[in-house]
């Protein structure tokens, strides 16, 4: 992907404003934990890795702008920033992944002063940008492994460059595949309320010449009984220790349908989305967003004024239907607690 979904200029954090995909590109400045956290949850920047990236510029961010204060401002201030920070999304646990790394670092060298520990927090934010990208690159590698020659691939949502530091999880296992010199194709769900497939996979797919056919939610279950769809891969936001997966709503019904239709679901996803710490999908916080993302799309209304409106933004496939999960470390088939734990090994 020749776009960089975020980027360190001039002291600050840049990202592509993915609200406004793919009618304009644009690029949002920030400089504060305040107004990254904003960021986050505005869906500026959206995608589990991503966000963790966004959130480790945060802090470095913060520190950068506290750090002609006294020391007792600074970490006051700070504690301010990683609060904000951890506030702007529930669901993704690669947010609260980065800012624990993020706080691991500060608190070695608190003693230093506020000047050092921004420079040093700034540069572990280069690095996990840095190491993302590495990291969706083996994932890729993997992941190329298990799509034959000629497979059409159903995802959902966006998990590509757009949703990460580069390359992307679900996207990225497509471009590894073509890279390696298979021929595939792909089928977007364009991923309703907010559009992510129509207007971000869509996108990402045409700007590198793979082939990609848009379809509404509700047709993957037609085109998976006229024999139409080979493989599903899509990304996660959170992974519990049993192997349920959270992503974008409407995953769990594209599960369901895979496997009565006997096709294979993969879910791409980097270590720091499997949280140990939640037992299964039942823990894992859901996002609920407003109700005008359900009601219309920017200034266009179609739902009927007074009506009572849900939005949960994501929903748990249960890990009985998850085929395997590509990681870092290579694809974990059926996954249970067992298996996941041997990662952390």
């Amino acid at each position: 992907m020749k776009v960089e979904t975020l980027r360190w200029s001039h002291n600050k954090l840049e990202m592509i404003d993915q609200r406004i995909l793919p009618t304009a590109f644009e690029y949002v400045s920030y400089d504060s934990a305040a107004s990254v956290a904003e960021g986050i949850r505005s869906m500026v920047v959206r995608g589990a890795p991503a966000i963790g990236v966004a959130a480790a510029y945060g802090v470095a961010l913060e520190a950068l702008r506290l750090q002609s204060n006294s020391i007792d401002s600074f970490k006051s201030g700070m504690e301010i920033g990683f609060t904000v920070l951890a506030q702007s999304r529930p669901t993704a646990v690669n947010l609260f992944w980065a800012l624990q790394r993020m706080r691991k670092v500060w608190d070695s060298i608190v003693a230093q002063t506020p000047q050092q520990v921004a420079a040093r927090l700034l540069e572990e934010a280069h690095e996990i940008l840095a190491e993302d990208i590495r990291i969706n690159r083996a994932m890729g590698a993997f992941g190329a492994e298990l799509l034959a020659d000629g497979t059409r691939v159903l995802t959902h949502c966006n998990a590509g460059a757009l949703a990460t530091a580069g390359w992307g999880t679900a996207l990225g296992v497509f471009r590894s595949a073509v890279e390696a010199g298979k021929k595939i194709s792909v089928i977007a769900d364009e991923t309703r309320p907010f559009l992510q497939g129509a207007r971000l996979t869509a996108w990402e797919m045409v700007q590198e010449k793979i082939p990609v056919t848009l379809i509404t939610d509700n047709m993957a279950g037609y085109l998976m009984a006229q024999g139409e769809v080979d493989a599903v891969v899509v990304g996660t936001d959170r992974v519990a220790a049993n192997g349920d997966v959270a992503n974008k709503i409407g995953t769990y019904m594209v599960a369901v349908l895979a496997q009565r239709h006997n096709i294979p679901f993969y879910v791409a996803c980097p270590l720091s989305t499997i949280d140990m710490n939640i037992a299964s999908g039942a823990d894992i916080p859901i996002e609920e967003r407003s109700a005008d993302e359900v009601k219309g799309f920017r200034d266009m209304h179609w739902a009927a004024e007074g009506v009572k409106i849900r939005n949960p933004s994501f929903d748990v496939t249960p890990a009985e239907l998850v085929t395997g999960l590509i990681t870092e470390k290579g694809v974990v088939m059926q996954p249970n607690k067992n298996k996941l734990q041997q990662l952390f090994e």
